[in-house]
């Protein structure tokens, strides 16, 4: 297939400041919901996972400055879904949001992706929603969550864009996104939650795919949210939530014996829904001739 790559590995990372207004919504500035957020924590939260990602995994890592204007910026996953050399430019739900993408865009331009863009709601792609917190690639086929951020539209839009890969669409339940109840812990393994909603989701999902899939299951929706990376030196790099954050889930990534684990806080993006794969685009850039 044109563009794949041994799953897993990255060389780049891109992310966004945490802002000034983080904890309010991108809708009128209004604070999101009931959550009590603490900006100090969240920055501070931002900053070791970040230092993870450059000195720990060694990726080199590209810091898009903050911007009050966006309170919702911080979770630059939304806004793009980048497999090999092609990067989609996605339409979140609320269209306050669409214009975090101008700073993610031109990233991606310098770093000499192809950029797709979903189009104007007028064109091909009319009344499509896709965040990137829905969509799980596994290395061998996407799935997307058809949530209350991302509809069949959307769904049908990325695979018209990535078209070596299947993809298949799953219900979300509780009004989350996918990547909340499940992420990858390698190039064979899907971290799950034990919720009832994830576990129907499981369910669909081992229907709908031709792939076998070990299945890690953790007791907290916030510890089934990880990030893998291969790093340098074949060694496997797993980023989740310490043991202060999901006491109950602790005994299951010790099962990943030959993993180097990164307990990574997130407790702050948590509150609003968010989680540790909110806060960072990972590429794959070729060497450059």
């Amino acid at each position: 297939m044109a563009g794949v790559r041994p799953y897993g590995r990255f060389t780049h990372a891109v992310v966004r400041g945490v802002p000034g207004s983080f904890g309010k919504t991108a809708a009128e500035g209004d604070a999101a919901g009931d959550a009590q957020t603490d900006l100090a924590k969240a920055q501070r939260q931002f900053g070791v996972l970040t230092g993870a990602l450059r000195q720990k995994v060694g990726l080199q890592l590209i810091e898009i400055p903050p911007d009050p204007e966006l309170p919702e910026s911080w979770r630059i996953e939304d806004v793009a879904v980048i497999q090999g050399e092609t990067a989609l430019v996605t339409r979140p739900w609320k269209q306050q949001r669409r214009s975090e993408a101008e700073a993610v865009r031109r990233v991606l331009s310098e770093l000499n992706l192809t950029v797709v863009e979903m189009g104007d709601e007028e064109g091909g792609s009319a009344g499509a929603t896709l965040e990137g917190s829905d969509v799980l690639f596994t290395g061998r086929e996407f799935f997307v969550g058809i949530s209350s951020h991302t509809n069949h539209r959307g769904a049908e839009v990325l695979a018209d864009t990535f078209r070596d890969f299947a993809v298949s669409t799953v219900p979300v339940y509780g009004g989350t996104r996918l990547k909340n109840v499940c992420s990858m812990g390698g190039p064979d393994t899907i971290i799950i939650s034990s919720s009832e909603g994830a576990k129907k989701t499981l369910k669909m999902m081992e229907q709908l795919t031709d792939h076998h899939y070990d299945v890690l299951t953790v007791p907290e929706d916030a510890a089934a949210n990880c990030i893998y990376i291969r790093g340098p030196s074949q060694v496997d790099y797993l980023l989740h939530p310490p043991a202060d954050e999901c006491p109950n889930s602790a005994a299951a990534f010790q099962k990943l014996t030959d993993y180097t684990l990164l307990p990574t806080a997130c407790s702050e993006a948590v509150k609003l829904g968010g989680a540790l794969s909110s806060f960072c685009l990972l590429i794959n850039r070729k060497p450059q001739l």
